[in-house]
Parts: C-alpha cells; sequence; structure tokens
C-alpha cells in the first residue's frame, strides 16, 4: 500500500504542476494530500493511520517536513542562504542599471571584425554577465534586445544567433557567483551529512568497528568550494562556444560573417571599452578573489557584490555629468586607506596604547567617508526612475521564490521518504548492474529528463536531496560533493535549453522579433546543448578540474589542518617518500655528519640521544622500503582479490536486504488486525513470503565463492601489515624529531642559565644574612626560577634536597648539599657552554635539512609546493571500496 500512496503523491505533484499551479503550492500540496489522504485510509481500512506509512505516522513526517525546514534556516551553522538576496540584488541592480548594454556595444565593436565576431562577443559578454549578474532571464533578454538585431541585420543565420544567445544567457547557471551552486551547497551539505552516516553504517556491517577512519569518510562542500570548484568547468564551457562558433563561422563564412567596425580604433574607443569592461571585471574579481584567497565567506563577498553594483549603478543612471564617479572615487579611496591601515597598524581598539590612537582615527574616517558613499549612491539609485525601489522588490520576490519552492520541496521530500520513496531509489540504483557509474549515469540522464519539464530550483531541492547521499556513500568512486554538485549544476543549465518547456527559450521568443520562427530558437539550441553534454563529459573524466581549486585552497589557507591530520597521509606520504628517493644522499650525508661529531665531553645520556637521533634518522629509509613493499604487496593482491570482494560483498548485502525484508513481514504480521475483512488471506500470503526467505538467504550463501573467507583474512592481515609500517614510519620520524628539538631547546637555554651564576656562588653568603625560615623561603625561589628552565632541572634537584636539608636543620647542615649543587651547576653551565658553541649550529643546521620533510608531521603547516601535490593528489577519486 506504500507504493500506492507514492504513487499517489507523484501523480499528484505532476498534475497540479501541469495544470499550472505555482510550485511554491504545489510541492507541499502533494506533500500534505498524500500524507492525509494514507492516513484517512489507513484510519478507515485498517484501524491504524499510521497502517499505509514504511514508517512513523502522518503527525511524524508532517512534522518532518517542518522540522527540514527550520534545519534550514535556524541552524546557526548552515547560514549558506543568506548568500541568495545578496547576489539576487546585485544581479538585477547591474541589469538595471544598463551595464549589460554597455558591455554588449563595447565588445561587439571590439570582436565584430572577426568571422563569428559578433557571436563571440555575445559569449563573452554572457560569461561576464553570468560572473556578476547570474540571472539568466535577465541577460537573455537584455541580449536578444541588443544582440539579436545586429546579428540578423549582418546576415547571421537564425539559428545560430538565437542559439548562441539563448546557450550564453545560461552560463549564470554555472559560472559564480551562481544561486544554482549556492542551492545546491546547501543541499549537498546535508546530502553529504546522510552519505557519512550510511558510509559508517556499510563500514560497520563490513568490519564489525563501530568507528570509521576519518580519510574513509565523504568530503563535504561548502558554497565556496563550489563556487572554486566550477571555474574551470564554465571556463571550458566557455571555451567550447567560442571554438564552435569560430569553426563555424570558417566552415560556412555566410552563417557568421564578419561585421567591420565603422568608427577609429582610437584612444576614444579605448577609453570606452575599458569604462564598459573595467568596472564588471574588478566586480568579478573583488567577488571571487576574496573567496578563492579566504579573505571572505561568501556570504561576505555576496554583500561586497551587493554594495559594489550599488555603487556601479550609481555612476551609471544618472549619466555623464559633473561629479558622475565621485561616490565610486570616494568608496575606492576609502577601501585602499583602511587597507594599507590594516596592513601596517593593529586596528583592534582593545589593544590601543597611549600615543597610538591617530590609525584608528583616521581607520574610522575612512569608514565614515565609504559608508557616505554607499549611501550618496542608494541616494542617486532611488532618484533615478525609482530604480532602487523596483530592484528591491525584484530581489525580495525572486527571493521569496527559491525560499517558498524550498520549505515546499522539504515537505514534498519527507512524503517521499514516508512511503518508502528513498529505500526504494536506493534499492533501485543499487541493484542497477555496472556499479557507481551506471548509477550515476541514470541519475543524471534522469535530471536532464527532468529538465524538459521542470526549472533548476524544482530539481535541485527534490530530486537531489534523494539521490546525492546515495552516490556520496558509494566507497567504489569517493567522489567529493563539490563534483556531483558541479555536474548536477551543469545538467541542470541544459533545462533552460531544452523544449519544450526551456526558459531561456521563451525569454528570447518573447523579445525576438517575428521573422523568428520558434523551431529556429529550438534548432539552434541543439547544437548547444550537445557542448554542455561534452563539456560535462570532459568534467566528468576529469575530477581535477572540478576538485584541485577548492583542495589547493583549503591546504594553502591559514586554517589549513596541520601536516599530522590523518586525512593527508595517504597523499602527503607518496610526496615524502619521493622526495627521500631523491634526496637520499644528502640526508645521508646529513646524517654522518650528526653522527662523527665530537660528543665526548657531553653526559651520558645526551651522548645517547644524539646517537638515538641519529640512528633513527638513517632508519627512516628503511622504514619507508618497508612501507613501499607493504603497499606494494597489497596492490599486487588486489589485482586478483577485487573481483572476489565485490562479488562476495554484493551477496551479503542481498542477504542483509533479505533479512530486513524478513524483520519487515514479521512486524507486518504482529501488527495485522485479526478481526479485519481479509486478514486472513492477509496473514497467510505474508507467511508464505515468510517461509520462502530463509530459502533464498541460503541459496545466496551458497553462491558466496569458497574462497571468499580465506582471501578475506589475507587481504586483512596485508593491510594490517602495511598499518603496522605506516605506524612504524610516523612514530620514528615523529619520535627523532621530537628528540632533536628538544635537545636544541635545552642549549639554547645556556645563556639564560648562565645569568643564575652571580646569585648562586653568593647564595652561601646571602642565606646567612637571613633567619631559617627567610633562607627557606629564598632557596625555594631560586630552584623554582631554576627550574623553570628545561636545561635547569638538575640544579634544581639538587637545591630541592638542600632546601629540605635547611629546612629540617640549619644551614650547617645544608651546606654541603649547597655546595654540591653549585658545584653541579657548574658543572652543567660548563658542558653545556661548550655545546652550544660547537654542537648547537650542527643541530639547528640538521634540523633545518629535516624540517619538511622527517620533521613535517610536526609543522604547523606543509610548504606551498608539497600543499600543492597533495591537493591535486586529493583532486582524484580513489577507489575505497575494499574496506568496506
Amino acid at each position: 500500500m506504500e507504493l500506492l500512496f507514492l504513487l499517489i503523491l507523484l501523480l499528484l505533484m505532476v498534475v497540479s504542476l501541469g495544470c499550472g499551479f505555482p510550485v511554491a503550492f504545489a510541492l507541499p500540496g502533494s506533500a500534505i494530500l498524500a500524507i492525509g489522504l494514507a492516513a484517512l485510509c489507513g484510519y478507515l481500512f485498517a484501524g491504524d493511520a499510521s497502517a499505509y506509512f514504511a514508517e512513523g505516522g502522518p503527525v511524524q513526517w508532517l512534522s518532518a517536513g517542518i522540522t527540514n525546514f527550520r534545519s534550514l534556516y535556524w541552524d546557526v551553522e548552515r547560514d549558506t542562504l543568506i548568500a541568495v538576496p545578496l547576489f539576487i540584488f546585485m544581479g538585477i541592480m547591474l541589469q538595471r542599471s544598463k551595464i549589460a548594454e554597455d558591455l554588449l556595444v563595447a565588445m561587439s565593436r571590439l570582436f565584430g571584425p572577426i568571422p563569428g565576431g559578433l557571436g563571440i562577443s555575445v559569449i563573452i559578454v554572457g560569461a561576464l554577465l553570468a560572473a556578476t549578474t547570474g540571472i539568466v532571464g535577465a541577460t537573455v533578454i537584455a541580449m536578444g534586445l541588443i544582440s539579436l538585431p545586429a546579428m540578423l541585420r549582418n546576415n547571421y543565420s537564425k539559428p545560430l544567433a538565437t542559439g548562441t544567445i539563448c546557450a550564453s544567457g545560461t552560463l549564470g547557471q554555472i559560472i559564480p557567483p551562481s544561486i544554482v551552486l549556492i542551492i545546491l551547497a546547501d543541499q549537498l551539505a546535508n546530502a553529504a551529512s546522510q552519505a557519512s552516516n550510511l558510509r559508517k553504517e556499510m563500514y560497520r556491517n563490513a568490519t564489525g568497528e563501530f568507528t570509521m577512519p576519518s580519510h574513509l569518510d565523504i568530503t563535504s562542500a561548502s558554497a565556496g568550494d563550489m563556487f572554486m570548484g566550477a571555474m574551470i568547468p564554465g571556463l571550458i564551457l566557455v571555451g567550447l562556444y567560442i571554438i564552435y562558433m569560430l569553426v563555424n563561422a570558417l566552415l560556412k563564412p555566410e552563417s557568421a560573417p564578419p561585421v567591420p567596425y565603422e568608427g577609429k580604433y582610437d584612444r576614444d574607443f579605448a577609453k570606452k571599452v575599458a569604462l564598459a569592461l573595467l568596472p564588471p571585471l574588478t566586480l568579478i574579481f573583488v567577488v571571487l578573489g576574496s573567496i578563492i584567497a579566504g579573505v571572505a565567506t561568501v556570504n561576505q563577498a555576496g554583500a561586497i557584490g551587493a554594495v559594489g553594483a550599488l555603487i556601479m549603478g550609481s555612476y551609471r543612471l544618472v549619466g555623464k555629468r559633473k561629479g558622475q564617479f565621485y561616490p565610486a572615487i570616494i568608496a575606492i579611496s576609502s577601501v585602499v586607506i583602511l587597507g594599507v591601515l590594516v596592513s601596517l597598524f593593529d586596528l583592534n581598539v582593545r589593544d590601543i596604547q597611549p600615543g597610538e590612537g591617530l590609525p584608528i582615527v583616521l581607520a574610522a574616517l575612512a569608514a565614515m567617508a565609504l559608508l557616505g558613499a554607499v549611501g550618496w549612491s542608494i541616494y542617486r539609485v532611488y532618484k533615478v526612475e525609482n530604480i532602487l525601489t523596483d530592484v528591491m522588490r525584484e530581489t525580495a520576490v525572486t527571493t521569496c521564490m527559491v525560499f517558498i519552492i524550498m520549505i515546499g520541496a522539504a515537505m514534498l521530500t519527507s512524503a517521499f521518504r514516508a512511503f518508502g520513496g528513498e529505500e526504494l531509489v536506493k534499492h533501485f540504483l543499487q541493484g542497477i548492474p555496472g556499479g557507481f557509474w551506471m548509477q550515476f549515469a541514470v541519475v543524471m540522464l534522469v535530471i536532464f529528463l527532468l529538465g524538459f519539464f521542470l526549472d533548476y530550483i524544482e530539481i535541485a531541492v527534490v530530486v537531489v536531496p534523494i539521490v546525492a547521499p546515495i552516490l556520496l556513500a558509494d566507497p567504489s568512486a569517493n567522489i567529493t560533493a563539490v563534483w556531483l554538485g558541479v555536474m548536477i549544476s551543469m545538467n541542470l543549465q541544459t533545462s533552460f535549453l531544452t523544449p519544450p518547456f526551456g526558459f531561456a527559450l521563451f525569454y528570447l521568443r518573447g523579445v525576438a522579433p517575428k521573422i523568428i520562427k520558434t523551431l529556429d530558437i529550438y534548432k539552434g539550441a541543439v547544437i548547444f546543448i550537445c557542448l554542455q553534454i561534452v563539456a560535462m563529459v570532459i568534467v566528468g573524466f576529469s575530477p581535477k578540474l572540478t576538485n584541485y581549486f577548492p583542495a589547493r585552497s583549503h591546504l594553502l589557507s591559514d586554517t589549513a589542518p596541520p601536516p599530522m591530520n590523518p586525512n593527508l597521509q595517504a597523499c602527503l606520504e607518496p610526496v615524502l617518500f619521493d622526495y627521500y628517493s631523491e634526496n637520499e644522499g644528502p640526508l645521508r650525508q646529513a646524517i654522518q655528519t650528526l653522527a662523527s661529531t665530537p660528543v665526548a665531553y657531553l653526559p651520558i645520556d645526551t651522548q645517547h640521544g644524539i646517537s638515538e637521533i641519529a640512528a633513527q634518522s638513517s632508519k627512516t629509509f628503511e622504514l619507508v622500503a618497508n612501507v613501499r613493499s607493504a603497499e606494494q604487496q597489497r596492490i599486487a593482491f588486489e589485482s586478483d582479490y577485487y573481483a572476489l570482494h565485490t562479488q562476495a560483498r554484493f551477496i551479503q548485502r542481498q542477504i542483509a536486504k533479505l533479512t530486513n525484508q524478513q524483520e519487515e513481514l514479521g512486524q507486518r504480521l504482529r501488527r495485522l488486525d485479526p478481526n479485519e475483512a481479509g486478514s486472513e488471506a492477509t496473514k497467510a500470503r505474508l507467511n508464505q513470503q515468510l517461509q520462502q526467505i530463509p530459502a533464498q538467504i541460503e541459496q545466496l550463501q551458497h553462491l558466496i565463492p569458497a574462497q571468499w573467507e580465506a582471501e578475506y583474512k589475507a587481504y586483512q592481515g596485508l593491510q594490517n601489515d602495511e598499518k603496522k609500517a605506516r605506524f612504524a614510519y610516523r612514530n620514528n620520524v615523529d619520535g627523532l624529531y621530537d628528540s632533536l628539538n628538544r635537545l636544541i631547546t635545552e642549549l639554547s637555554a645556556t645563556e639564560q642559565l648562565a645569568a643564575f651564576a652571580p646569585r648562586l656562588d653568593t647564595l652561601t653568603q646571602s642565606l646567612t644574612a637571613l633567619d631559617k625560615a627567610d633562607a627557606y623561603d629564598f632557596t625555594y625561589a631560586l630552584e623554582k626560577e631554576i627550574g623553570d628552565l628545561d636545561a635547569g632541572y638538575p640544579t634544581k634537584s639538587a637545591l630541592s634536597k638542600a632546601r629540605r636539608k635547611l629546612k629540617k636543620g640549619g644551614l650547617d647542615d645544608a651546606q654541603p648539599l649547597l655546595d654540591e649543587a653549585i658545584a653541579l651547576y657548574h658543572q652543567e653551565l660548563n658542558w653545556r657552554q661548550q655545546a652550544q658553541r660547537e654542537l648547537l649550529p650542527q643541530l639547528q643546521a640538521f634540523e633545518a635539512q629535516i624540517r619538511f620533510n622527517m620533521g613535517l608531521r610536526q609543522q604547523p603547516h606543509m610548504l606551498p609546493e608539497q600543499a600543492k601535490a597533495v591537493a591535486s593528489c586529493q583532486s582524484v577519486h580513489k577507489d575505497i571500496s575494499l574496506n568496506f
């Protein structure tokens, strides 16, 4: 019965959307009606309102929909969606201030004279507008009104002209800052959490261990990661469009002829192009650059973009007149002054010292000037045709539309799960032959087909929460959430171009002249849909294009994890091992130099410590060889073992599925009302199904290969051998570097130890002038001061004995111990001073040589080149299914 109500839910959604009901009401309405109908039927026919739900009841699932919504907007850690209205405001302000028109005119004059130049200019402007506005409808309409007449007037092919405008207008879906990327980041953050739980359950079922190693967990994604991940794929798409335009213009010159510029390429022309091009480029650089550099979060960058668009719009709307650029000049100057002050002074008011208030005052004046420039810009935009009011209204309407659809989607997703839809999709995908990549292809095909009928927001908030956890949890591909989000975003981009409901096609149809037929628009869109699919294939087979920049930014930031982080070891150790191989000669020479240093004057334990450091350093190469040998043995074993593991685990999952089914049937039998009509027939049917399951389980158990247990234990042994070899290497390098650092610290404190010589040499005279109690306190204070030094422990210990003797007897009784302590102090000081002169420089040189190889795990950060190598390694998806 659950499947029946699941079908009713889907039919209600399809019918309501097909009849033209607003999406914001169709989604939650379908959910509420389906849950209510299931509860009513359960109450009437089974005597239990919860009877026809996969689990739980109607109240629970209606509450879950509200809970899902609250978790999106009331959780302080999930503030991603705050950026949505900011970027929407930024886009609408730039569109209403006619920045797009200036760009189109300038670029068409610049590129027009080359074959296909008008089309190329449209593509470039589309990319620039995507990086500034991101509003597909506004971009398509603007280019349709300005560029389409010019392209038709210069004999451009109608399908080519319309297809170029539609496709270029949709670049805002993939080129950041993109609203769909923000929505997907929010959805995938929740999906990654669910996938993490699924993977931990898989690990627990496979190994029996309750704690899964962190390096096997899911890599989630923030909106900033999505922006960085989408940059290269977006540029690839732009490049494909431009290449197609050039090739088409060369093969069919009549379809895209050059358009000569009638004016002169002089200083005025360059000034106009610069004025049209530089402000949007600057805004793009500031918004995206601040995110990539880690200076600002996505929300902060959205605020920067909104203020920048407001200032740009103000000088563009007032036209050419005196003082046109004054607010922009004041704002830029203020920001520059603030930047200089922040870099030169500490502007924290709480830490201000007397006489250091001038930088604070200057910063306050610059901030007030910036605020004044923004206020001036707001006043200008408000006074010019009431643009500000219109922009605010459009921003509010668009933002509300996005959020209300997300509320409805949260309700619909809860209803879908209430009737077992999520488990049904999970079992369907896992049952598809061909593994992860076939599952992924099916999901992408479904999203592509849904794009013919649904908007990108509905797909992003309804489909993604259902399928993303399943795809992310699969360890055979171990994909990142960033890569999955970018792939889905590129797929969703096609929804704007696919007939019959491609929104970009309708936007252009609304402003195109009558000479353009709808069929021309459809024909023009087809080739660009194919180019989008080609771009998806390129990004799909080259995950580095998406994953590298987020990983690199993360590892090079101030908040990067330390090299000792377990999640870095799989990629960091190969980098270090290659370094050892390439630099073994110099490293061994440095070790030999340290080992041959004369140390006869040192205490025995210190001599032993230096010998141990040299021995451990030499042993590193042997331990690295052991790790590589264990790794090669494991890899060689995997070539034959992989297929066996996959087959056995698949059968075991089928057995687990039957076991769960057996439990569910048992629960249904126990809940069955004997007084209900037809209960005997239902009971007989359920008992028959229950009786069949043990035989099916036994049959599956016989399908597990006989050598499975032995081969599995052998593989586990190889994994453990490799794990032990790696632990031995890590313990060795950590121990040697820790001992080396401790010895350097002790010898570096020799000067501080020497400062106590006058006080110790006159200690007896000082104590003679004091009574017993004061002498005790004086000795205790001196003992404590010396004990604070790493090099002062032997002297402190001797003084402690003298102090205790002083307390029990008197100065005469304690005098031999005091003399012994002073003698020991001078003995310690003498060898330490000699070691500081002769040994310390060698130890420091050796530490500098091994700091970022053997000692790397003890450092707070990696070297930039090491971080880049690790980022490159982490950008590749690795099959980790043999751990499950």
